[in-house]
C-alpha cells in the first residue's frame, strides 16, 4: 500500500499547476547537479592549489574526453528515461518494471565496454588533441584511473534516470550529496594528506561514484511492489524495450558524441595557446558549468514532463509546459550571466593564484557569458521533443547546426586569425543558428502530429501485452 501511495504522489506531472510542477522537479535536480559540480570542482580546486598549474592543466585537458564517454552513456540513459516516463504516464506498471531491468542491464554491459575501449585509447586520444608534453603523462594517468569507474557511473546515471522518469528528483539529490561529501573528503586525504596528486583525485572520484551507484541500486532493490522495483541479481534485458530505448537514446548519444568531439577539437586549439590558456579553460569549464547544469536540469524537467503528458495524451498541457519552461529558463539565465560577469575574477582566484591564468579566464567569461541566452531554446525544445519520442530531426539540427558548423568555423577561421577570441566565437555563432532551426521545427508542429500518429499505431500492440 505504501508503495502504491508513493507512486501516486510521484506521478503527478500530468495534472496540477505547470510551473510549480516544473520547479518542484527542477530544484532537486539542480541541487543534485550542483553537488555533482561541487565534487568535480573540488578536484580542480585541490589540484590547482595543492599540486600546481601543470596538474590543473592535466586534469582539465582530459575533461572533454571524460564528457565524451559520459555524454554517450547519458544519451543512452535518456532513452530509458523517456520510455519509462511514457509508460508510467500511460499507467503500464509491468512494462515500467521490465524497462527498469533492461536499463540497468544496459548500463552494466555498456560501462564495461567503455572502460576497456577508453583505457586502451587514452594515450592516443590525448596525443591526438595536442596535449602539451609536460602534462601528458599526468593526463593519461588521471583518465585511465577515472575510466575504471565507468560501470558504477553508468549504473548511477541510469538508476537516477529511472527515478526521475517517475517524478522522483529528490532521492537522486540525496545520493549526490552523500557522494560529494565523500569525494571531497577523499580528495583531501589522497591529495593533501598522502600527496598522490592527480592519481589521488581520480581514485577519490571512482570511489564516490561507486558509493552513489550502490545507494541508487539500494533504492530500486527496496521498492518491491512499485513499478520501478529492481530484482536483485543480474537484471534481464527485454529485447523489445531495449529496441525502444535505443531508438530514443541512440540519437541523443550520437548528438552527445558530436558535441564532445567538437569540444575535443576546440580543446586541441586551446592547447596551442600554452599551459596558462589550458588551465584557464579548465577553470572556465567549472564556472560556466553553473549555467550548463541549470539549463540541463531544466531540460530534464521538461523531458520528464513531456514524456508523462505525452504518455497520458495531454498534448495541450505538454505545449503549455514548454512555454513556461522557456520563461523559467530565460529568468535563470539572466541571473547566471549577471553573476559570472560581476564576480568572475573573484571566482577564478578561488581556483588559482596565477594572475596570468586569471586574466585569460576572465576575458573568456566576458566573451561567452552574454551569449548563453541563445542556447536556451536548444535545450528546452529538444528536451520536450525528446520526451515525446521525437529524436531524429533534433539530433540532425544539433549535430550539423552546432557541431559540424563549429568545426568548419575553426578549420577555416583560426588559421587566418590565431586568437582565443576566434576559437570562442564558434560557440555563439552555432548556438544562434541552431536555436533558429529549433524554433522553426517546433512551431511548425509536424513533429508532434507524427508522434501522436505513432502512439496511436502502437496502442493495439501495447494493449495486447
Amino acid at each position: 500500500m505504501a508503495h502504491r501511495l508513493r507512486a501516486a504522489q510521484l506521478g503527478g506531472m500530468t495534472e496540477g499547476v505547470i510551473w510549480q510542477q516544473l520547479l518542484l522537479f527542477f530544484m532537486p535536480t539542480w541541487f543534485g547537479t550542483l553537488f555533482q559540480q561541487l565534487y568535480n570542482t573540488a578536484d580542480t580546486v585541490i589540484v590547482g592549489r595543492f599540486v600546481g598549474t601543470g596538474a590543473l592543466a592535466a586534469v582539465g585537458a582530459t575533461s572533454t574526453l571524460v564528457l565524451l564517454v559520459v555524454g554517450f552513456s547519458t544519451g543512452l540513459s535518456s532513452g530509458a528515461s523517456v520510455i519509462i516516463s511514457q509508460l508510467y504516464g500511460a499507467r503500464q506498471p509491468e512494462q515500467v518494471r521490465r524497462a527498469v531491468q533492461t536499463s540497468v542491464a544496459l548500463a552494466i554491459w555498456l560501462g564495461g565496454g567503455l572502460t576497456l575501449i577508453g583505457f586502451i585509447a587514452t594515450p592516443w586520444a590525448l596525443r591526438a588533441m595536442g596535449t602539451p608534453a609536460e602534462i601528458l603523462q599526468d593526463g593519461i594517468l588521471y583518465l585511465r584511473v577515472y575510466l575504471l569507474g565507468m560501470i558504477p557511473s553508468l549504473v548511477y546515471n541510469m538508476g537516477t534516470g529511472v527515478l526521475r522518469a517517475v517524478g522522483d528528483s529528490r532521492r537522486p539529490l540525496y545520493f549526490l550529496i552523500a557522494a560529494s561529501v565523500v569525494n571531497i573528503a577523499l580528495d583531501l586525504v589522497f591529495v593533501v594528506g598522502l600527496g598522490l596528486g592527480v592519481l589521488g583525485v581520480a581514485i577519490a572520484t571512482i570511489l564516490s561514484q561507486t558509493i552513489s551507484a550502490f545507494l541508487v541500486l539500494g533504492c530500486l532493490w527496496s521498492a518491491e511492489g512499485a513499478p520501478w522495483y529492481l530484482e536483485r541479481g543480474m537484471p534481464h534485458i527485454n529485447r523489445s524495450l531495449l529496441s525502444a530505448i535505443l531508438r530514443v537514446g541512440m540519437p541523443a548519444a550520437v548528438q552527445s558524441i558530436f558535441y564532445n568531439v567538437s569540444n575535443i577539437i576546440i580543446q586541441g586549439y586551446i592547447n596551442t595557446f600554452g599551459t596558462n590558456s589550458v588551465a584557464a579553460w579548465a577553470v572556465l569549464a567549472k564556472l560556466d558549468g553553473v549555467y550548463w547544469m541549470t539549463i540541463q536540469s531544466l531540460g530534464l524537467s521538461i523531458t520528464t514532463f513531456a514524456g508523462q503528458n505525452f504518455g497520458a495524451r495531454n498534448y495541450g498541457r505538454l505545449k503549455k509546459g514548454v512555454r513556461q519552461a522557456v520563461l523559467i529558463g530565460f529568468l535563470l539565465t539572466l541571473v547566471i550571466i549577471a553573476l559570472l560577469l560581476g564576480l568572475g575574477r573573484w571566482m577564478f582566484l578561488i581556483f588559482t593564484s596565477d594572475l596570468a591564468v586569471v586574466e585569460i579566464g576572465v576575458a573568456m567569461v566576458h566573451y561567452l557569458a552574454p551569449w548563453y541566452l541563445s542556447f536556451l531554446f536548444i535545450e528546452v525544445l529538444s528536451g520536450a521533443m525528446r520526451g515525446a519520442g521525437d529524436t531524429f530531426v533534433p539530433t540532425l539540427i544539433t549535430c550539423f547546426g552546432v557541431c559540424v558548423l563549429r568545426v568548419v568555423w575553426l578549420v577555416v577561421m583560426v588559421p587566418r586569425s590565431h586568437t582565443i577570441e576566434t576559437v570562442l566565437a564558434s560557440y555563439p555563432i552555432t548556438w544562434c543558428l541552431a536555436s533558429a532551426l529549433y524554433l522553426i521545427y517546433y512551431l511548425q508542429g509536424g513533429w508532434l502530429r507524427r508522434r501522436i500518429a505513432a502512439q496511436d499505431a502502437a496502442a493495439p500492440a501495447a494493449a495486447a501485452q
